[in-house]
């Protein structure tokens, strides 16, 4: 293959183009921190209350992002007449309950992944969306990053050739003195929900929806995924593919992902699921790699915040990005990864 010396340019628009919506957000801990800072910088996104079970946190909170309203509890918060879109950024467990409450109240809703626990609360959150009529979306940022439309581009236009293995990795060192949530089987931790959404998710991007499941972990001393091994097989479109996809809380790895076919070969370098360079490298080696992002870090945020505010003024109630059908499949996968390695949450 000789490959192109030129490489697509993102259609991704500017985040600061999209309408505004009004955001209220529920739990400022540190993830609502990101989203704020990112829609602050570089959006024209307007924060105009935030929810928390403790005041104190919640105005806090208020005072560093300059939101006007805080609501001591999330019924408050979705009953505010001045907030359209509610960032649900609480731990997996609380995510399906909060999002009911936010859809009853006629709100749009944006999902921290994972999305919620797992398909069975997914699918509830999802019909009561759709008959509510209100926008929903998983906050899976990497969907809507320039980067990844460039790769989008790349495997539409068959720059690969036959896709053949798709390979992704994520690994942080987060031990139960710094991160608790994440070793608390009742806050539905452990690193499959946290970490390895962003994997699977990307192997879904690249290859479709697995037909089958392979895999293999390990546990805390909670008694959550500690790490988790699997091999996703029997893609639709790509029958021969496969995807190989790993996460742990125990040590910080490369992060990195590839697509690679007969023709060719996608790189991300870490952080993969990030704003970052594409690099496309042909069977000798010789290789072209995008420019560097506009955007970096968390700032990415701002993308998928401004995606959901034009699906609103446009009218849609989900994206085509990202649609709700693939949100629940993939949970449908997590589950069933869960499942081969013995991991159950308090409830299921």
């Amino acid at each position: 293959m000789a490959i192109s010396t030129i490489l697509p340019s993102s259609r991704v628009p500017d985040p600061a183009e999209a309408p505004p919506l009004n955001w209220g957000i529920i739990a400022p801990g540190g993830i609502a921190r990101r989203f704020a800072s990112a829609l602050r910088a570089s959006t024209r996104q307007r924060l105009v209350a935030v929810g928390s079970r403790s005041l104190e946190r919640g105005r806090a909170f208020a005072d560093d992002f300059g939101v006007p309203t805080v609501h001591g509890s999330y019924a408050e918060l979705v009953a505010d007449p001045a907030v359209q879109a509610v960032y649900i950024a609480s731990p997996h467990s609380e995510h399906a309950e909060q999002a009911l409450l936010a859809i009853e109240a006629g709100k749009h809703v944006l999902v921290e992944k994972a999305f919620t626990r797992n398909a069975k609360e997914a699918r509830r959150v999802v019909a009561a969306a759709r008959k509510a009529q209100v926008a929903l979306m998983e906050a899976m940022w990497t969907r809507f990053l320039p980067r990844t439309d460039i790769v989008r581009q790349l495997l539409a236009d068959g720059a690969l050739g036959t896709l053949e293995t798709v390979i992704a990795d994520h690994g942080q060192l987060l031990p139960a003195d710094r991160v608790p949530r994440l070793h608390l089987p009742e806050l539905a931790g452990g690193a499959l929900l946290d970490l390895g959404i962003y994997p699977i998710s990307f192997a879904a991007f690249a290859l479709g929806l697995p037909g089958a499941v392979l895999a293999a972990g390990s546990h805390t001393e909670t008694g959550v995924d500690r790490q988790v091994a699997a091999q996703l097989t029997r893609f639709a479109d790509h029958p021969d593919a496969q995807a190989l996809v790993s996460c742990t809380l125990a040590a910080r790895t490369p992060t990195t992902a590839s697509i690679s076919g007969n023709l060719g070969r996608i790189e991300l370098d870490g952080d993969f699921y990030a704003p970052g360079r594409v690099r496309l490298v042909d069977p000798s080696g010789v290789s072209i790699t995008s420019e560097p992002p506009e955007l970096v870090g968390h700032q990415g945020l701002a993308y998928e915040a401004a995606h959901f505010a034009q699906l609103v003024a446009d009218g849609f109630t989900e994206s085509p990005r990202l649609p709700l059908d693939e949100t629940v499949a993939i949970m449908e996968v997590l589950d069933e990864i869960r499942s081969q390695v013995r991991v159950r949450f308090p409830g299921e």
